[in-house]
Parts: C-alpha cells; structure tokens; sequence
C-alpha cells in the first residue's frame, strides 16, 4: 500500500506531538533543575531552534516559559505543604529569593510568605445586605474590597468567605463605625438595583498571576459592553487560553465589580455565571438599559 504525503505529514505531526509531551513530562519531573534549551533538544535529538519551534507549536509557550511554570508549581506546592519559604524556593530550583519576589506579583499574587499563611494575620470585615438581586455579603481589607457574593442567606456567605479566607480573621462590621464599607456597600446596592452606574470602589484582587490579569482586563471592558472568552484571552495576549479566561471569570470572588458577567460564549450565549445565570442576565439587561439615551 502506498503512504500518501498527506498521511506521511499527520504521522510525523503525531509523533512530534508525542515527543513533546515527553519533553514536558521531562521539565515537570526535573523542574528544580537547570534545564537550558540546548540540553532539552539533546534528549530530543533536535537541534534547539527546531525544539524551541515546534514546543511552542504544540503547546503555545516556549520550554523557557514552561520551565518557569513548573518550577513556579514546585515552589506553590512546597509552600502548601509547609516547607519553610527558602527550603521551598531553593527545592524549586530558583538560583535565589530575589528571582522569586520578583515574579511574584505574575504567579503568585502576593510574597510567598503570605501565600503559604493563606492570610493570616490579616482582618477582614464583613457586612451584609438584602439587595434586588438577592442576599449579598461584601468584605474588605484595609486595601478594599476583597468578596462580594450572592448566595442561599447570610449564614452560608460567611461560611463561604471563611472558606476562602480561612487564616483570616473575620468579623461583622458594624456600620456605624465603618463609614467607607457602609458607603461602599450602598453604591454597590444602587448599582444593581438599576439605579447607578458601577461603583469604582478600591479592590483587593486575590489570585494567580494569569487571573489578576483577566480580573484587571474585566475592569476596562465598559458598562453594556460584551465580548467572549476568546475575546478576552486575546484581550490579554493569550488566545489560545479562552478556557483558562473562562475558568478565572468563574474563581472571581467579586461579584459585579469585576465584572466577569459581561463575558459570553462565542455562539453569544450567556454560558455560565458563578452566582446564577438568571442574575447574569439581568446585570447585562440593566446595563444595557443605561445605555440607551
């Protein structure tokens, strides 16, 4: 039987694929290692110029990018499990602290110390309300807002925001001696109610580095607009990461002030919202309302 050129090319496509993946699995394996380009292309018997081509091919980043990720993974992982903070960034490979804190707001989020406290030491006050939309509970630290959700009633919101703040200490605000929450809070319940705009409150953002930056993108996409996960991953230069774009709008904890519910699925549906599709469409029918002189 005679090989078509077309089947031929599919073949080697396959086993390139597969031998990529092997080189990933490598880098994972040896993450705390140097891995330079020229001795990853020495396993693959290529030359690094075809290694560095074909790698980003099939997997959308360099092995340099690669290589950072799963040493960034190796370093989370061994902070998580309580590795002291030196023991975990030299178990990662990391030739010293300094490289460290210096991509720590692009993986991280915060210094490795407090990503492995998981918020300790930190005060965090909570106030709720009966808003249109159903029983909301807004949080903040003294740098802003960090969660504000919807949820069943006020007892399952506490219980949410000890979950993910759970070394914090958490307690109700009372009003009267927390004039910016108060104010902050009744902007946000006039806003969904229909009655103003978006609310331009001070944010404390939680998260990965790649969700930081679709939560920072989210705020500049104006009132009544939409676009889709693709969208929004070219927005921030990665398009080939609309899922991952997707998965950060559904780990947003700030309901509304990032914005994540004027994302839609590429045929224009509503797709999913973390609080309920039915308060998603709301929020776009309001915001569009606004719009119309």
């Amino acid at each position: 039987m005679t090989v078509t050129p077309n089947l031929r090319s599919r073949a080697s496509q396959q086993r390139s694929a597969r031998l990529i993946q092997a080189i990933a699995e490598y880098i994972e394996r040896n993450a705390g290692e140097p891995l330079t380009l020229a001795h990853l292309a020495k396993r693959a018997h290529w030359s690094p110029a075809h290694l560095q081509r074909t790698f980003k091919a099939v997997l959308g980043v360099s092995p340099k990018a690669y290589h950072d990720a799963a040493r960034m993974r190796r370093l989370k992982g061994g902070l998580k499990s309580g590795m002291r903070v030196l023991d975990a960034i030299t178990d990662a490979g990391f030739e010293s602290t300094s490289r460290v804190y210096g991509q720590t707001s692009r993986n991280l989020g915060m210094t490795p110390s407090a990503y492995r406290r998981g918020g300790a030491g930190e005060n965090i006050a909570y106030a709720g309300r009966d808003t249109a939309l159903g029983p909301l509970l807004m949080a903040a630290t003294d740098r802003g807002v960090c969660f504000a959700q919807f949820g069943a009633n006020r007892a399952a919101l506490i219980a949410q925001l000890q979950r993910e703040f759970p070394n914090a200490s958490h307690s109700p605000s009372q009003m009267a001696d927390s004039t910016e929450l108060s104010a902050w809070i009744s902007a946000f319940e006039a806003h969904i109610a229909g009655n103003a705009p978006r609310p331009d409150l001070p944010l404390d953002l939680r998260g990965t580095a790649f969700q930081i930056r679709v939560w920072r993108f989210l705020l500049q996409v104006p009132e009544g607009s939409l676009m889709s996960y693709a969208e929004l991953a070219a927005g921030i230069g990665a398009p080939r990461a609309s899922r991952a774009a997707a998965s950060a709008c559904a780990a947003n904890r700030i309901a509304v002030l990032v914005p994540c519910h004027r994302v839609l699925r590429a045929d224009g549906g509503l797709g999913g919202y973390r609080w309920g599709i039915p308060r998603k469409r709301t929020l776009i029918d309001q915001e569009r309302a606004r719009r119309v002189p």
